[in-house]
């Protein structure tokens, strides 16, 4: 491996005007194919064969209307006073119109609604009044008929008992059977009806809490249905829907408009952004001394990075794309091709200052340090393409993209940046660093080994502190943002807050219960069968109110509105969903099952915490087999999936305290907190475990170069430590920046995510790998290289090191232990 990177190394350096060209002309290809096939990107996500989606698919074959994607627009007076005849009229002129809008199947007017439910409780209540009346009618009628018969009755006892014929008795008491009979149906229709409008009414007061006009009247709710499902909707029919309501403001009323349809698609650079790459520019700058050095890393970045997210961009036309796909390429994109860019140049310019020549240092360089950089970029493409195992589509598309842009960072780190430091030359070394390089040389190869004593208080603080950091992970929850966790002022955020506010928490997040009912049943029997089932749903804690929503034409599929006690990402509503799932068949024979956007978020966030650990172990275990081949060694893989561990549980305390219970929340600009981002912890196990080998190998390669080149064990990693811990820091200092950037974001969901990743790059770079890593190898000393003998006869030597390469090449360029043991007079 190191020879062919040597050979690539060197090509690229003497045709490097060939390499700029090729990855230009790359460059331009990924643009072109943007342009030509680029498509929408959604904000929704789903996982096939969750219980909320077979729901989905049963209200599709019976209830089409009720399985569509649907929004909500609300609307609330800015001085809290009733709507004006004159605001409703603007209102529901926007309603009438909204129904030619793309795709829009049915728009709800809230105060028709209102009317009719007040008459519906009218008719309700004079209905039972004629009832009542009715059954009076009834007992007189039928206390005449009574008293009839009795008449009847005596006049035939009397005819009998005189020997008379009762011809004509008889001829009266058939005209009083058909009277009795013509009764009795009139009271079995009357029974009927009671127990109809006894049904209703009972309906209607289960569903009182259900209201599309507040009960002051200042706040309106109107629903949106579509003709296409949550999924399918596109960004056009969306926007359509919010220019429509949003940009014609009714006077002194605000609007809102729920997340489902307002979520827009995020801008993948923002401020933020732009300064976590002024602050990596700036560091690259303080350790490498000149401008053109800190310039090419971030050239060579940011056209890996183009090339990576114009290409994945130019799928979604093919492919459905989560808006977080292009992002995540972007932000591993643009860190991990700073740091790889970086390491090579750091070795290519340490060498310089010992007098190598430029063509044949970029060689040695890509074949050494780029060794360690396509082992490292190994981890990570291991760990994102992985997550292709989870079964879960989005996800296994968000780390092939990942993968896709970490290889072409890899790739450019080992071509493009050869090609680039042969057209600079010498330039890149400062005539600072070069007055300092036998003073620098002279530290490093001077380095002692730490107190034994020190090693173990280093081992047992940062243990014990990054446990410490854990602690609020045991609290962790997950979730889908909704509109409380969008910014303040944005449309979504005004939904969430005047629904809450004017409806209750609940209604932010209803959920759509559906009910397979028994074939064969009557007008009276479905009626009754929606009754058990909404009284059975209404029993159940933290329910405000049940509304039966429709039944399908064969009478088999019924939908029932029911609106939480509290919002969508709430303890209570989350456990409300399993009970109704956990409820046996109702009246033994009718099966319920939850859907709705907050069933849609639990599924998912069940399903992805459902695949952590066995991803976890696929990914550790892959990566141990690299690590292993890389070191020789089984204590240090060891060592450095231990410490990951420790730090990946840190970061899920430090995200939860933040993010979740909104402690420090402030200093990020974070004005609201809710569950974790679903998918957020299986993310960072990918990411952040590739980057910490990325560390560790940067590391502990240093380490085993020493220990190789004669060294004893606790020497090299001393010696390891002082050489690499100067482009370590600034490649995490980069990271940090980079993925720090994303922090300030607008997007909930980036900012979790850029404040995850960087959290999780400070913790396991600066903790674990700078002190934990050197700590333990030192306390394992000589044993820390130990690998058995078998073992060792059948893995092959892919020398990240170099040392045979430096062997191969020695008298062009003497390797840095060499020069440092000359300097010192070692």
């Amino acid at each position: 491996m190191a020879e062919l990177l040597y050979r690539l190394g060197k090509t690229a350096a003497r045709r490097a005007w060939l390499v700029i060209l090729a990855w230009v002309l790359a460059l331009s290809g990924a643009a072109g194919a943007y342009v030509a096939w680029s498509g929408e990107l959604t904000t929704s996500f789903d996982i096939p064969g969750l219980p909320s989606s077979d729901v989905v698919d049963e209200l599709q074959k019976g209830l089409p209307d009720l399985a569509g994607g649907s929004g909500t627009i609300v609307y609330q007076t800015e001085d809290g006073s009733p709507l004006s005849a004159a605001q409703k009229k603007e209102i529901r002129a926007q309603i009438a119109s909204a129904k030619d809008l793309p795709d829009v199947a049915t728009v709800t007017d809230p105060f028709q609604t209102e009317t009719q439910r007040e008459a519906q409780a009218t008719k309700v209540t004079e209905g039972q009044a004629k009832i009542e009346a009715g059954q009076k009618q009834l007992s007189a009628a039928q206390a005449k008929l009574d008293k009839a018969q009795a008449g009847i009755d005596k006049a035939r006892t009397q005819a009998l008992a005189a020997g008379m014929p009762t011809t004509q008795i008889d001829a009266q008491q058939a005209k009083l059977d058909k009277q009795q009979a013509k009764l009795d149906e009139n009271a079995a229709d009357l029974e009927a009806n009671a127990k109809k409008a006894e049904n209703g009414a009972e309906l209607l007061e289960l569903s009182d809490g259900i209201r599309m006009v507040s009960e002051d009247g200042s706040a309106a709710m109107v629903n949106v249905a579509y003709s296409v499902g949550r999924l399918d909707m596109s960004e056009e029919t969306k926007k359509a829907t919010v220019d429509h309501f949003a940009d014609a403001p009714v006077d002194g009323v605000e609007v809102g408009v729920s997340s489902d349809i307002s979520q827009e698609v995020p801008n993948p650079m923002g401020p933020g952004e732009i300064v976590g790459v002024g602050v990596a520019a700036i560091v690259l700058l303080v350790m490498l001394g000149t401008i053109i050095g800190a310039g090419v890393p971030l050239v060579t970045a940011l056209t890996g990075v183009g090339i990576g997210a114009l290409g994945a961009l130019s799928l979604s036309g093919v492919v459905q794309m989560a808006s977080m796909t292009p992002i995540l390429g972007l932000m591993l994109g643009l860190a991990v091709g700073i740091d790889y860019s970086l390491f090579i140049l750091n070795r290519h310019r340490k060498q310089l200052l010992h007098g190598s020549d430029v063509t044949e240092s970029i060689a040695l360089a890509t074949g050494t340090a780029g060794t360690a950089v396509v082992f490292a970029g190994s981890t990570v493409i291991v760990a994102l393409v992985a997550l292709n195992m989870t079964g879960i589509p989005f996800l296994g598309l968000m780390g092939s993209v990942g993968a896709a842009c970490v290889a072409i960072a890899v790739l450019v780190a080992i071509t493009l940046t050869p090609a680039i430091l042969s057209l600079v030359g010498g330039r890149i070394v400062s005539k600072r660093a070069r007055a300092k390089v036998t003073e620098h040389d002279a530290a490093e190869a001077s380095a002692r080994p730490m107190p034994t004593w020190r090693a173990l208080v280093t081992v047992v603080a940062s243990v014990v502190a990054l446990l410490a950091l854990a602690i609020p992970a045991l609290d962790m929850r997950l979730g889908l943002p909704d509109g409380g966790s969008e910014p303040e002022g944005s449309l979504a955020r005004t939904a969430y807050t005047i629904t809450e506010d004017s409806f209750g928490a609940g209604a932010n997040g209803p959920l759509l219960v559906a009910a397979d009912l028994p074939a064969g049943l009557s007008e009276g029997g479905i009626q009754q069968a929606q009754l058990s089932v909404a009284q059975t749903l209404a029993e159940l804690d933290d329910v405000r109110a049940v509304a039966p929503a429709a039944v399908s034409e064969d009478g088999r599929t019924a939908a029932f509105q029911v609106v939480p006690e509290e919002g969508p990402n709430s303890v209570s509503t989350n456990k409300l969903v399993g009970e109704i799932r956990d409820l046996p068949p109702v009246n033994g024979t009718i099966d319920l099952g939850v859907a709705g956007a907050a069933a849609v978020a639990i599924d998912v966030s069940q399903g992805l915490n459902d695949v952590l650990l066995p991803y976890l172990g696929v990914v550790v275990g892959l990566s141990l087999l690299i690590l292993i081949l890389v070191f020789r060694s089984i204590l240090v893989p060891l060592i450095a999936t231990g410490g990951f561990v420790l730090s990946l549980l840190a970061t899920y305390g430090v995200v939860v305290a933040v993010f979740q219970k909104g402690i420090g929340a402030e200093w990020i600009g974070l004005d609201s907190t809710g569950p974790i981002l679903s998918f957020l912890p299986i993310l960072l196990v990918g990411i952040l475990f590739g980057l910490a080998m990325d560390y560790q190998l940067f590391l502990a390669s240093g380490m085993r170069e020493a220990y190789v080149h004669g060294d004893p064990a606790r020497v090299a990693v001393a010696h390891g430590l002082r050489a690499g811990r100067s482009v370590v820091i600034a490649a995490g200092l980069i990271m940090v920046s980079v993925f720090g950037g994303f922090i300030f974001a607008e997007s909930a969901m980036i900012r979790s995510m850029g404040f995850g990743l960087a959290l999780g790059v400070l913790l396991d770079a600066f903790i674990v790998r700078m002190l934990l890593m050197p700590a333990l190898m030192h306390l394992l000393g000589r044993s820390a290289w130990w690998l058995p003998k078998w073992l060792d006869r059948i893995l092959p030597n892919v020398d990240v090191e170099g040392a045979a390469l430096e062997r191969a090449h020695g008298a062009e360029a003497p390797s840095e232990a060499t020069v440092k043991r000359e300097k010192v007079g070692v």
